[in-house]
């Protein structure tokens, strides 16, 4: 809803200071969600006036038709001569009032005016459109044409209202009273304890037997219908400037003097109105719901076809319109139409106009199954003041006789269905209960008489909700209503006392030291939709029978290319990785932990439960059996280079290598030992993917892979080149691993480092030469380290050299050379009994 603030003072003496940012936080702290305040003029700086256009000269030989006018523009110039300006619009004539500015001006957009050499002619400022004011689209596109009761050199920034501020506010569901003038201000007047000018508060004839004819046979779905009617309007009359000015300020684009009052008024008090061309109406006008499938043309010249729980207006010759969504085009407004042989203007002269209060449901489920959402229909879902329909039809009466010279027919017809008002008990300390503070008895009267409740009782309250406030049913409404006005930032905090004994769980504090392993070598977390296509599975080179294409697809989905729960982790990152290398971030490092789902073999069905009582544990039980597995996974992706070149030295790219350690820093943060060898899965290149190995139940498992992609799933997903990647299981991980960390003992004796070179045939993992060295080397060994790779003559033809450093040490004294020689020698036997290793040198 937008709200220009010059409009919003009709009905509330604001202080006149007050700007729209300050009325802004005044509504904000009143519970209303303002999003903009947008200030119109702003820069705008004059002379722009009233001209009359003296001559036109047709300008020959451009591209596009030009024209040099000379327009009358009084004093507004200094000298009181005629201003030549050159100006390509046509929609305007001789003698026509035209809107000019003139040089020294400034435009919005902090575009300035000045005389100027073009078309070889000399222009001395220009002739305006709306747009180029700001103003917005008046549907014609062209230039303003004013109507010839303004004098010539008038300020136009002052006649057309240019400088305002207008509040852009996010209604939400409950608030519907403020889709318009008259709910706004009511707000505004709350909030600055000052009385309003309520614009609904008029004079209505009573309703009598002698106006037109409406039958209602459906009141469930009409409660209310006001027609009124007027005749002889100025088919040549046309909206004054404050009225196009207030519609577009408030979004709507003025279209003819009949409809801009009805959506005039309709901002002004709430009620959706529509005016039908009484000549076009062919008998009495009628409520009902729809024919299953009859057909029906709306104003926008789509023929739609309707649904039995539509309710539709209708007459004689059948549907005239959709109730509280869109007119129908057989009764529309007629243009006026000016006859080129008698100068004879035609067009509609009288209206019938109709008020109406509509079911909220019914409304809303037709303009979702037309996908046809109105100004009317959004009033109409939230609420809208049955009490209004009456004011509102008679302020459209007051404002056609006014503008359009009509008169106002003495027949008053309003259907009324029997209904009182709705009234809710509460005790006068229940929003003291609910917010947790003393706002006493005299408080909650009054913030209730505020918004429009008649309040009585002493301890116990009985309130009478009033009309326009539909969403006020129960007490924790109402208590609602007090808190919000008396200040949500008066509410206390009070921090909840957390049990003793509680914290995270063991696997909880994995996840988190998972998380922090990884942002400490260099990984940046990315968290990503658990939504995937099946063409990724095509992408990633899975095999056709792989568990993971089994997956878990979604009956109402948020996207239909993405149907089904993620059983990997992998499109998630690798997306996030292709996005931030094509905005040019090429050195990429990205992680994410999160659950994959894993369908079962038999998948259940989930039991809709009951929402009057609690379900029972059988109920609660079925339905989790129904849920598929959702284990949680790590994995990284890496692009670019690991390590920066600079002053300190070379550089280097990440590679597959990156992706296996970063496999082994969480091991080490689940207290296990991963096993890494040669491997080969999926998307992972074969000559260059480690299967990530734990042993659970004393049964070696494979948990994961890591390594660098291959070329064709790179190419297939365009990412960068050689792109590496790391996924495993992170609770079968933390299931390898032991209840805690046990932190390492420190030996207070001196280490003794023994290096050893052997040579394997090419085809023999490193992974297991190290398996068996670790094996041989006993209780002595600290650590093992592969610190050299080489291949070349001097190791033969089909061989490889591994050069290991292992670290000797004991708890409890220092170890001689002939000890840890013999470790290193058992190590070396059992290498060369399971591998063929071969000493190099020996």
């Amino acid at each position: 809803m937008r709200v220009p603030l010059s409009w919003l003072r009709e009905y509330v003496d604001l202080p006149a200071g007050e700007t729209g940012r300050d009325v802004a936080a005044k509504l904000v702290d009143a519970g209303l969600e303002v999003e903009t305040v947008e200030q119109l003029g702003g820069g705008l700086k004059g002379p722009l006036v009233v001209g009359k256009v003296l001559t036109i000269e047709e300008l020959d030989g451009f591209r596009k038709p030009i024209r040099f006018c000379t327009v009358d523009v009084g004093a507004a110039n200094g000298t009181g001569e005629p201003q030549e300006i050159v100006c390509g619009a046509r929609n305007f004539a001789v003698g026509d009032k035209v809107v000019v500015v003139l040089p020294g001006a400034v435009l919005p957009g902090d575009f300035a005016i000045a005389s100027r050499k073009t078309y070889g002619k000399t222009s001395h400022g220009m002739i305006c459109s709306g747009d180029e004011l700001g103003m917005g689209d008046d549907g014609t596109h062209g230039i303003i044409v004013l109507p010839p009761e303004y004098e010539v050199g008038t300020d136009a920034i002052e006649l057309l209202q240019l400088v305002d501020e207008v509040l852009d506010i996010d209604i939400t569901p409950d608030r519907g009273y403020c889709m318009s003038m008259r709910g706004v201000a009511r707000e505004a007047a709350t909030a600055y304890g000052l009385p309003l000018r309520d614009p609904a508060l008029l004079d209505v004839p009573a309703p009598n037997s002698y106006g037109y004819l409406v039958k209602i046979d459906d009141p469930a779905g009409c409660d209310r219908f006001t027609a009124r009617t007027v005749t002889g309007l100025d088919p040549e009359a046309r909206s004054p400037i404050w009225l196009t000015r207030r519609l577009q300020k408030a979004g709507m684009r003025p279209i003819s003097l009949a409809v801009d009052v009805t959506n005039y008024v309709m901002l002004e008090l709430g009620q959706p109105l529509h005016a039908y061309d009484r000549s076009r109406l062919d008998g009495a006008i009628g409520v009902r719901r729809a024919e299953q499938g009859e057909k029906f043309t709306t104003l926008d010249g789509v023929k739609r076809t309707l649904d039995a729980e539509d309710l539709v207006i209708t007459d004689n010759s059948g549907p005239i319109g959709l109730a509280g969504v869109m007119g129908g085009a057989n009764t529309e407004i007629a243009d006026s139409v000016t006859d080129p042989e008698t100068g004879q203007v035609t067009g509609t002269t009288d209206v019938v106009i109709e008020a109406a209060h509509f079911d909220a449901i019914a409304i809303s489920r037709t303009a979702r199954r037309m996908k046809l959402s109105s100004e009317a229909s959004k009033r109409f879902e939230r609420g809208v003041d049955p009490q209004a329909a009456a004011a509102a039809a008679q302020r459209t009466v007051d404002l056609l006789v006014l503008l359009a010279g009509g008169t106002a027919e003495a027949g008053v017809t309003e259907l009324t269905a029997p209904g009182a008002p709705r009234t809710v008990a509460m005790s006068a300390d229940h929003p003291d209960r609910v917010a947790g503070m003393d706002y006493g008895r005299e408080t909650v009267v009054r913030r209730l008489q505020e918004i429009g409740c008649d309040v009585y009782g002493q301890d116990e309250l009985v309130v009478t909700v009033p009309s326009w406030r539909p969403d006020l049913a129960e007490p924790n409404d109402l208590a609602e209503e007090v808190i919000r006005l008396e200040g949500y930032g008066n509410l206390p905090s009070t921090l909840p006392q957390v049990p003793s004994g509680r914290g995270l769980t063991a696997r909880q504090q994995l996840h988190r030291r998972v998380g922090r392993a990884l942002a400490g070598s260099g990984y940046v977390e990315a968290l990503s939709y658990p939504f995937i296509g099946e063409q990724v599975f095509d992408q990633l080179q899975l095999p056709a029978h792989d568990v993971t294409r089994q997956v878990v697809k979604l009956v109402n989905p948020i996207s239909d290319e993405e149907p089904a729960l993620r059983t990997t982790l992998l499109p998630g990152l690798l997306g996030a990785l292709r996005r931030n290398d094509s905005r040019g971030s090429h050195d990429l490092a990205l992680f994410e932990t999160g659950s994959v789902f894993r369908a079962a073999a038999r998948p259940g069905v989930a039991v809709r439960l009951p929402v009057d009582r609690r379900p029972t544990d059988e109920e609660i039980e079925t339905l989790n059996a129904a849920l598929p597995a959702q284990p949680r996974y790590a994995a990284v992706v890496l692009a670019g280079g690991r390590e920066q070149a600079g002053w300190w030295g070379k550089g280097r790219p990440a590679d597959w290598a990156d992706a296996v350690q970063a496999a082994r820093a969480l091991a080490v943060e689940a207290g296990t030992e991963l096993v890494v060898r040669q491997g080969q899965y999926g998307p992972w290149h074969p000559g260059r993917c480690a299967e990530l190995v734990v042993t659970l139940d004393g049964v070696e498992t494979v948990i994961g892979h890591a390594g660098e992609l291959h070329p064709r799933v790179v190419k297939a997903m365009g990412l960068p080149a050689r792109t590496s990647a790391m996924e495993l299981d992170l609770d079968r991980l933390a299931a390898a691993g032991g209840e805690a960390l046990q932190a390492p003992r420190i030996s207070t004796f001196p280490v003794a480092t023994q290096d050893v070179a052997l040579i394997v045939d090419a085809s023999v993992p490193a992974a297991s030469v190290e398996a068996a060295l670790r094996k041989g080397a006993g209780e002595l060994l600290e650590s093992l380290r592969l610190f050299d790779v080489f291949t070349g003559e001097q190791v033969g033809a089909g061989k490889k050299s591994l050069a290991y450093a292992l670290r000797f040490r004991a708890s409890d004294r220092t170890l001689t050379a002939e000890e840890s020689t013999a470790a290193r020698d058992a190590a070396v036997a059992l290498a060369a009994e399971r591998t063929g290793a071969v000493l190099r040198g020996a």
